[in-house]
C-alpha cells in the first residue's frame, strides 16, 4: 500500500506498514483523502536527522487525527480526542534513511486542562541511517521506496535558527496509490473537498516554494527596467522642483519637434510646408531671447493627432532651405504644465467632467477653486475663495467694492463682496468676504 507525495523538491513514494500499524496507516490515508496534507510545509528540517511536516499551522503544535477532524467538521469537536494511542512496535525501528514515523505528542497541560499525548497528523522522514534515538519514542509506519534524491535535496536546504527552511518546501499534492481501508463513520462525501486547496494554510511570508532565486532576466530586459526606474526617479525629481506638474505627465501627441533647421527658415515657411498634412494650430521657431537669432529648432502643433503622425512619417529627412530636417514627436510638457492634467489618481467622475487636449482624450483642464463652468451649470454660487467676516452689516445681495448692491441672479464684476446666506440654509444669516474676479449668484 503506497502513497505518492509530490513536493516542491521532487516526488516521494512511501510504502505503508498496513498490517503492522493498521490504525496509524488508516489515519494517514484518510487524512490524505481529505487533502489535509496538501500545501503543508516542512517546518522542521534537521540536517542528517529528520524532516517534519503534517502540521497545517507549521508551528509544530497543530494537527489532529482523522476522527477528530471529522467531528470538528460536523460541530462535535469535544466528543473525540485530538490524538489516538500510537502504535509503537519494537520490530519497526529507524534503521534506514527514509523511515516514515508519526510524531508522538507528549501529555500537556494548558490552563489547568490536561491533554493526553498521542499521534495526530504530524509525521517525519529520517534523513540518515541508524537514528536509534527515535526508537521506541515515535511510531514507524512506512518507508520511502522512491525519491531518496528528493530527501538529499531536503537535507541540504538552508534553514533558520528554528530549523525551518528559508525557502518553503511544501507538499504540493498527495496521490493515494492504494487504500485498503473503508471510510470511517462520519466521513461523508460532503466533507471531502472537491479539489486540492490553492493557498497554503499557514500564510507564510517566506520565500515561496515556486520562486526561483537563481532566475535572471536577459541583459537587455534588465537594462530596460533599470532605465525605466531611472526615468521615474528623474520625473519625480522634476516634479519636486516644480518643472513638471506631476511625475507621470505625458507629452501631447499632436505636437512635432523639428530640428536641424536652416537659420533663415521662418515660422510662416515652416507652417506652409506642414499645413499640407492638416490644420496647423501653431508653428514656432525657437529664437534666442536676446539676439532673436534662430536656434534651429521648432515646434509644430496640429489640430489632430493623425495629422501629426502623417507629417512625422513624410517629413523625415526632407530638404528645407537646403537643410535636411529631423522630425520627432515633442517630449515637452511646457504648454500643459499647470493647465492640463492626465493624473491617473483623479477620480473617474473628474475625468468625465470634460477633457480632450493635445490629441489625448484623457487630458482634462485643472481646476483649483469652485469658480468653473461645471458648477455654474449646476446652479452653484461660483465663488473662488470665502472667508467669514465678523461684525458686518446685513446685505440683501452682492455688495460691490464701491458700496453699490446688485441683486441675485446677476453676474457682477467685483473685487470684494459680501454674500447674505438665507436663514434655514446655513442655520442663520452669515456674512462672507468673497475674493475673486467675478461672482455668480442664483
Amino acid at each position: 500500500m503506497s502513497v505518492l507525495l509530490e513536493t516542491s523538491l521532487g516526488d516521494i513514494v512511501i510504502d505503508l506498514e498496513v498490517e503492522s500499524c493498521p490504525k496509524t496507516c488508516e489515519n494517514f490515508l484518510k487524512l490524505c483523502k481529505v487533502y489535509y496534507y496538501n500545501l503543508n510545509a516542512f517546518f522542521n528540517v534537521s540536517k542528517d536527522f529528520l524532516a517534519q511536516t503534517g502540521d497545517p499551522t507549521a508551528t509544530g503544535t497543530g494537527g489532529e487525527s482523522i476522527w477528530s477532524w471529522i467531528n470538528s467538521q460536523t460541530g462535535k469537536k469535544n466528543l473525540t480526542p485530538r490524538y489516538f494511542t500510537p502504535e509503537i512496535l519494537p520490530k519497526l525501528k529507524h534503521t534506514s534513511k527514509g523511515t516514515v514515523s508519526m510524531a508522538v505528542a507528549p501529555t500537556a497541560s494548558v490552563d489547568g486542562v490536561t491533554t493526553a499525548g498521542g499521534t495526530g497528523s504530524q509525521f517525519f522522514i529520517t534523513l540518515a541511517d541508524n537514528i536509534e534515538y527515535l526508537d521506541g519514542k515515535h511510531a514507524v509506519f512506512g518507508h520511502v521506496v522512491e525519491g531518496l534524491d528528493t530527501l538529499d535535496k531536503l537535507n541540504d536546504a538552508f534553514v533558520d535558527d528554528s530549523g525551518r527552511p528559508l525557502k518553503d518546501v511544501r507538499i504540493r499534492h498527495v496521490v493515494i496509490l492504494e487504500d485498503p481501508f473503508p471510510d470511517p463513520p462520519g466521513l461523508l462525501p460532503s466533507l471531502i473537498p472537491p479539489s486540492s486547496p490553492t493557498r497554503p494554510p499557514d500564510n507564510s511570508t517566506r520565500i515561496a516554494e515556486d520562486e526561483d532565486l537563481s532566475f535572471s532576466l536577459p541583459e537587455d530586459e534588465e537594462e530596460a527596467i533599470r532605465r525605466e526606474k531611472a526615468a521615474k526617479a528623474s520625473a519625480l525629481t522634476l516634479e519636486m522642483v516644480g518643472d513638471l506638474p506631476f511625475a507621470n505627465v505625458r507629452p501631447p501627441e499632436n505636437v512635432l519637434f523639428v530640428c536641424k533647421l536652416n537659420p533663415v527658415t521662418r515660422d510662416e515657411d515652416l507652417e506652409l510646408i506642414f499645413s499640407r498634412f492638416g490644420e496647423v494650430m501653431s508653428c514656432q521657431v525657437i529664437r534666442d531671447k536676446n539676439t532673436g537669432d534662430s536656434l534651429q529648432y521648432a515646434f509644430v502643433e496640429f489640430d489632430k493627432r493623425e495629422d501629426a503622425e502623417q507629417a512625422y512619417f513624410k517629413m523625415q529627412n526632407v530638404l528645407v532651405d537646403d537643410r535636411r530636417i529631423w522630425v520627432d514627436f515633442s517630449q515637452s510638457v511646457a504648454k500643459s504644465n499647470n493647465v492640463w492634467s492626465n493624473n491617473p489618481m483623479r477620480s473617474e467622475r473628474y475625468k468625465r467632467s470634460g477633457g480632450g487636449y493635445a490629441g489625448r482624450d484623457d487630458m482634462v483642464k485643472t481646476r483649483k477653486y469652485r469658480d468653473d463652468e461645471e458648477s455654474r451649470e449646476r446652479g452653484g454660487y461660483g465663488w473662488s475663495l470665502m472667508f467669514l467676516v465678523e461684525g458686518r452689516e446685513k446685505s440683501t445681495g452682492i455688495e460691490t467694492g464701491t458700496g453699490e448692491t446688485e441683486g441675485a441672479g446677476q453676474e457682477v464684476e467685483v473685487g470684494v463682496g459680501v454674500l447674505e446666506v438665507e436663514e434655514g440654509i446655513g442655520g442663520g444669516i452669515e456674512h462672507f468676504l468673497l475674493l475673486s474676479l467675478s461672482y455668480y449668484c442664483r
